[in-house]
């Protein structure tokens, strides 16, 4: 379809449509470097992000599937070497690089990947000295994981077969490196913890690449080293070859064969050490009887006459026995003396005493309670008297007694004041000292 000659109108689906046929056709494998930035996994497990540099950004997008085999993350910033495709999101109109393999720049993916595991784990402590634990000093039993068929289970049984045959060697045979090797060593450090009688475990393999031995890396292996309940040896690869199993590890061994040397002592070294220790424990009972022996001569030599020390020892007991007599005869004394003083003050306060005494208080104080009781009447008497005199001084009855009287109007009830109040013919109720009359207006003048 000719798209730049006569008018052709197409819908946008088929545009982006055609670009993504092109696209795809076209830039089917492409390597591009850039800095990371806008990084987001949602819970697709897709990962997104931008790739920039000073001119221009790409998006790009990789799928479940590939952001599962990354051995690495990426983060913000990071540089990146990125292979993938080109295509276009239709949703969007948008061009894509779909990426298949990431790798940090100027840095391999499983070194970069070892080293942010690492500071992780180191992050939630699983490093610290303060949790590992001491090997056994005589060990019964040694759990060996690693590969049956590997150079490191021979040089362990050569070693140990060498220093001290009579131990107890138990294989659990584990692939050492590939797909499925890390879930395999994990679970044989869980298999191992579940049985008893294991004393000490060695975890490793020979020598080989960073991706040889990458199993040892894994953070699966790390957690199950970290909860094994029994110490645990890490002797992967070369003495320069380091892993995350040997920063976990209770102890690390530079090669397999040194870790058989570190579990457990020679024969001839056991031989020489319990000669040592016969040979201290000699030489500090001898000198236990020396130290013995000078303590009984210098009580030998103090003890001179025993008739002497006995009759010391008598005249000490003389002595004791009069300060004895002395003593109780003053103790006597003086519980004497205190008996008597008690027997006096309990004298003093006998209940007998103290009844007539309280007897006598009481007649006291009832004569004084009649005494105040007749004097206060006489005083209200007298009060009574003056206050009913002038009582009977104010009454209205001794002034109507005096001639005079009280008028009320037999009408409503009310005292006759002022001769306004009165109209003739008016009935009136005169109040004497004596009855009352019952009267009518005839005339008033002011």
């Amino acid at each position: 379809m000719d798209l730049f000659g006569e008018r052709t109108i197409i819908s946008v689906s088929r545009l982006t449509s055609l670009l993504k046929e092109l696209l795809e056709d076209n830039f089917t494998h492409c390597w591009v470097e850039g800095e990371v930035s806008n990084l987001a996994q949602p819970g697709s497990g897709h990962l997104y992000f931008t790739l920039k540099d000073k001119g221009a950004m790409l998006r790009c997008v990789v799928f479940r599937s590939s952001a599962k085999a990354l051995k690495f993350r990426p983060a913000e910033g990071m540089a990146l070497v990125v292979r993938g495709r080109l295509s276009v999101y239709e949703s969007r109109g948008e061009y894509q690089l779909i990426a298949e393999y990431l790798e940090p720049k100027g840095a391999g993916a499983l070194q970069t990947a070892f080293m942010q595991l690492k500071e992780r784990l180191a992050a939630e402590g699983l490093f610290d000295a303060a949790q590992k634990r001491p090997l056994p000093t005589l060990p019964r039993r040694v759990g060996v994981v690693t590969s049956p068929s590997g150079a490191a289970i021979h040089d362990i049984l050569n070693v140990l077969g060498r220093r001290f045959a009579a131990l107890d060697l138990l294989l659990y045979p584990v692939r050492v490196q590939g797909e499925g090797a890390a879930a395999e060593i994990a679970q044989a450090i869980d298999d191992l913890n579940r049985l008893q009688g294991v004393d000490v475990l060695i975890v490793g393999r020979g020598g080989g690449s960073l991706e040889d031995l990458w199993a040892f890396n894994e953070e699966v292996v790390a957690r199950a080293v970290r909860r094994s309940r029994i110490p645990v040896i890490s002797a992967v690869g070369h003495e320069t070859d380091w892993t995350i199993c040997d920063f976990v590890a209770d102890l690390r061994a530079p090669t397999p064969s040194a870790a058989a040397e570190l579990v457990c002592s020679s024969s001839e070294e056991l031989r020489q050490r319990v000669d040592g220790l016969q040979h201290r424990l000699h030489l500090s009972m001898q000198g236990f009887l020396r130290l013995q022996r000078r303590q009984v001569d210098g009580l030998r030599r103090a003890v001179h006459d025993p008739t002497l020390l006995l009759g010391h020892l008598g005249q000490r007991v003389d002595d004791l026995a009069e300060r004895l007599e002395n003593g109780l005869h003053n103790l006597l004394t003086r519980r004497r003396d205190l008996l008597a003083r008690l027997e006096r003050q309990l004298y003093d306060r006998h209940p007998s005493l103290w009844i007539g005494h309280l007897r006598q208080q009481l007649l006291i104080l009832s004569e004084r309670a009649e005494r105040r009781v007749t004097s206060l009447l006489d005083h209200l008497m007298r009060e009574q008297g003056e206050a009913a005199a002038r009582l009977d001084a104010l009454s209205p009855l001794q002034t109507l007694a005096r001639g005079y009287s009280v008028t009320e109007s037999v009408a409503d009830g009310r005292v006759v004041r002022d001769v306004n109040q009165l109209t003739t013919g008016q009935q009136l109720r005169v109040r004497l000292a004596r009855g009352r009359a019952l009267c009518r207006v005839e005339d008033t003048s002011a």
